[in-house]
């Protein structure tokens, strides 16, 4: 005679949430240059920046911005060094705390398609209080307007969703790319698998 006792069920193996994060970015995670992807004035330059809002249109103080970007020439760097810069390998990351009024700021460069016909784009982490987990967005450069309406991704969006995640060109050649955590004008935020809200 067998044993027709049922197996247990299957443990849930959920991922659980992350900590909520709060204002304590300045105690250990900046570090010396760490939004200098490349040194500032050099001539390969260019600034990304913009402002942390909430909801209500107003700036986040205590959040932090991670980014993470190929070369010019669209290759993804595998170079080791990016909490010690060199001052002239480009390792594609930098990390910005905000300043108080919620603004931050990268020099870097203008990252290149990693495939032909396709736009390019700096991806954007936003870690900021209240939130579980990190949010991922990106900021595609704006000049390539038949690659981005090719885009399958951006062409899966709403028109207005699409134009949030497309940075504007100011007229220094710096990038402006705001970031808006919720409301009527939020970011789009993607979700990669095995990513919980």
């Amino acid at each position: 005679m067998t044993d027709q006792t049922p197996a247990a069920p299957a443990p849930d193996l959920t991922a659980t949430p992350g900590q909520t994060v709060g204002p304590f970015y300045g105690y250990a995670l900046p570090y010396p240059g760490d939004n200098e992807l490349v040194p500032p004035g050099s001539p390969r330059a260019v600034q990304l920046h913009g402002v942390v809002y909430d909801g209500a249109g107003v700036p986040v103080p205590d959040s932090l911005i991670e980014i993470w970007q190929p070369d010019e020439t669209g290759t993804v760097s595998r170079a080791t060094g990016s909490l010690r810069r060199d001052g002239f390998s480009f390792t594609g990351f930098g990390r910005c705390e905000v300043d108080p009024e919620g603004r931050f700021s990268f020099s870097t460069v203008n990252p290149g398609p990693t495939e032909d016909g396709r736009p390019a784009f700096i991806s954007v982490v936003v870690f900021a209080r209240g939130l579980l987990n990190r949010l991922f967005t990106r900021a595609y450069l704006p000049e390539d307007a038949e690659a981005l309406a090719a885009d399958p991704f951006l062409s899966s969006l709403d028109p207005a969703d699409r134009d949030r995640l497309i940075a504007a060109r100011e007229a220094d050649g710096s990038l402006r790319f705001d970031i808006r955590l919720q409301g009527e004008d939020e970011t789009p935020f993607l979700r990669f698998p095995g990513h919980v809200d």
